[in-house]
């Protein structure tokens, strides 16, 4: 395990000083600030950047992740090991879940690490961040296609607490 953070802790040391802070599908957020600072007209810059935007709701975002992966609630359900009932309410934008409790979505939407930024961003949550040791755990996770039962294992090993998948 050492050497994958010493590997990935180069890589984004070499990002950094490249002055990268780019999103893997389209723009780098130091990009849309350019735009952002030199644009004389707002409305230029929103539908010139239209699908750079975060937009919709968390429960419109994951209708569409569910739609795209092409799974069934049923099949999220199992794969975040979260309540059948609050998983429903999440869909149908009646509860809002903790930041571990997306994490847990994320895994059982097979979600990659951009898309599970991307929906921790919608939602309002921190990013999974590299430089934080569990965050590390659970995008390695993320990166290998494991479950949450195996991030939870891994978190277990390394003496963080677990994805808090716990029913409400």
């Amino acid at each position: 395990m050492k050497g994958y953070y010493s590997n990935y802790k180069m890589m984004y040391n070499n990002e950094k000083r490249k002055g990268k802070s780019q999103r893997m599908d389209g723009k780098s957020t130091d990009k849309l600030r350019h735009e952002i600072k030199e644009a004389t007209d707002i409305e230029d810059y929103l539908t010139k950047n239209r699908e750079e935007l975060l937009r919709g709701s968390l429960s419109e975002h994951l209708h569409m992740l569910l739609s795209q992966k092409n799974l069934s609630r049923a099949d999220v359900i199992r794969g975040s090991l979260l309540g059948r009932a609050y998983v429903y309410r999440i869909f149908a934008g009646e509860k809002i879940p903790s930041r571990d409790k997306l994490i847990a979505l994320s895994f059982g939407l097979k979600l990659s690490e951009e898309e599970t930024r991307k929906l921790l961003k919608l939602s309002g949550n921190r990013e999974l961040y590299a430089r934080d040791e569990r965050d590390a755990l659970i995008l390695f996770a993320l990166q290998r296609n494991m479950t949450v039962m195996d991030v939870n294992e891994l978190l277990i090993d390394h003496a963080f607490p677990v994805l808090d998948t716990a029913r409400e």
